[in-house]
């Protein structure tokens, strides 16, 4: 029993890890690493086992790599990369269209769809990482270059342009690799293992880069500090594709259906899936217009420092990781739509909690990091069954890669605008007897606009639904119940068994 319930948990972290990442205040970005990305769907065929030995070599290499992945993102995306925006000069505007570019990117997966069918998938892998993980060499040298400080900025936005876009390539391609290679009997168990190791991997790495920065902006080092989180990214980046190369490709049998244009018009064109094309359209339009900027938030109109902002999304890290286990169970008793529903018109609530923060009134942002964590946690698994209940077999890659195109297009195009309103807005005003800031707006209209994206998941069809939200809601409150009657039952039964002795 003991064996099943972990078995039950490592599942659950598993479809955490292999859900489409939304960034979110507190999250690396852009270019989240392929460790964590994405993992392959739970149904694969077609596929010739590997031998015994090589898959076991490869499976150790591949945490191995999602560690050095963990890594790299620690120290060339996230805060580190708002970092060097803030220090080449970066306007609101410019942040917003970094912050885009990771989601704006995910309309490569289409063209990747094509490449990674008709190469190896492995060596699509490898050389769109190498490009993605090393393009960041000339960021060690750049706050020593002889170069105007505009150049700078454009050099920067270029390299991080550069690799955004072939680390949606490489993630694709490694997506598609790991569902040939890993057994479909251990994927919930390895894929949950592997998680709960690159998380680790991840919160520490993320927490001694702050530290890293915090410590040497104040001597007037930033730049030294932040060439050296570079080069520290870049070996972590070598080193992952050292492993990569030690891992195992199983030759695969060519998938029977319509490939190719065929395959795409029928996603765009089936009725079942084009309510969540719509969703994920609106949806991550509505996130993309604050997403972006929350760390910008944190560290120039809050002044915290880098160490809040990694540590708000550790935060947010274990509560999702602690409450995958009961999403995964609602999702698997009731579907995903109701779960869907719920923690939508949830999250909505969330960027209107950054309205009650101040840099005297912190407290709020560790509400956001409990919400958050919890809410996006059900989000993601339920976003990820559901994707994968629309898709069917012929063709899957192209529905799941339309299904990113059209949440990519949704939160790059909104994200880029709402840093074009963070520009143009007043920077701080008084409104209501409170003061405000540009930034507050893009909050207070995201909240809006989640709200009404929200209504669109209503619509959605699950064919995997065995009930609404009022079932949903029971089961979510079943485990509370539990634990209240756990905590006050046995003293109930311990005083009459007690008093009985007595006499």
């Amino acid at each position: 029993m003991r064996l099943l319930r972990a078995s039950a948990v490592l599942a659950s972290l598993a479809r955490i890890a292999s859900a489409l990442s939304v960034p979110q205040s507190g999250e690396p970005m852009p270019g989240s690493s392929p460790a964590l990305a994405g993992a392959p769907p739970p149904d694969g065929a077609g596929v010739r086992a590997a031998p015994a030995r090589p898959l076991r070599r490869s499976l150790c290499a591949a945490v191995a790599e999602g560690a050095c992945a963990e890594v790299f993102a620690a120290c060339a995306t996230g805060a580190v990369l708002t970092g060097w925006a803030l220090y080449l000069g970066a306007s609101a505007a410019l942040v917003g269209f970094l912050g885009a570019l990771p989601l704006m990117s995910q309309v490569a997966s289409v063209p990747a769809a094509w490449f990674i069918s008709a190469h190896s998938r492995k060596l699509a892998t490898i050389l769109a990482v190498c490009v993605s993980r090393l393009t960041f060499l000339p960021l060690i040298a750049l706050p020593w270059l002889p170069l105007a400080p505009a150049a700078k900025l454009h050099l920067f936005v270029g390299i991080v342009a550069v690799s955004t876009v072939f680390g949606v390539i490489g993630n694709s391609a490694w997506v598609a690799w790991m569902g040939d290679l890993v057994p479909e009997r251990l994927r919930g168990r390895y894929f949950g293992q592997r998680t709960v190791f690159l998380s680790v991997a991840g919160t520490l790495a993320s927490l001694t880069a702050a530290v890293a920065l915090d410590r040497m902006a104040p001597l007037g080092f930033t730049g030294v500090a932040l060439s050296a989180l570079t080069a520290v990214a870049c070996l972590a980046g070598l080193a992952s594709l050292a492993l990569l190369l030690r891992q195992h490709e199983p030759a695969a049998t060519r998938e029977i259906g319509a490939p190719g244009w065929r395959s795409l018009r029928a996603a765009l064109g089936d009725r079942r899936a084009r309510p969540f094309l719509h969703y994920q359209l609106a949806w991550n339009g509505a996130v993309g217009i604050s997403a972006t900027f929350f760390a910008y938030h944190l560290l120039t109109n809050l002044h915290t420092g880098f160490l809040v902002v990694a540590a708000h999304g550790v935060g947010v890290a274990i509560v999702r990781i602690a409450s995958a286990r009961l999403w995964g169970r609602a999702v698997d008793r009731i579907g995903a739509r109701p779960v869907l529903i719920c923690c939508s018109f949830g999250i909505s609530a969330v960027p209107a909690i950054w309205l009650f923060s101040s840099p005297e009134r912190l407290w709020p942002i560790a509400i956001d990091a409990m919400v958050s964590g919890f809410l996006w946690g059900g989000h993601a698994i339920a976003a990820l069954d559901l994707s994968i209940g629309l898709a069917p077999r012929p063709g899957r890659p192209f529905y799941l890669a339309a299904f990113a195109a059209a949440g990519g297009i949704g939160f790059g195009l909104a994200s880029v605008l709402a840093g074009q309103l963070a520009a143009f807005a007043p920077a701080h005003f008084v409104l209501g007897g409170c003061a405000w800031t540009s930034i507050h707006i893009l909050f207070f209209l995201s909240s809006l606009g989640r709200l009404a994206s929200a209504g669109l998941a209503v619509r959605l069809h699950d064919p995997g639904a065995r009930g609404g939200v009022p079932e949903l809601m029971r089961s979510l409150s079943a485990p509370m119940r539990a634990a209240v009657a756990d905590s006050f039952v046995p003293d109930l039964v311990r005083i009459p068994a007690f008093a009985r002795r007595q006499r």
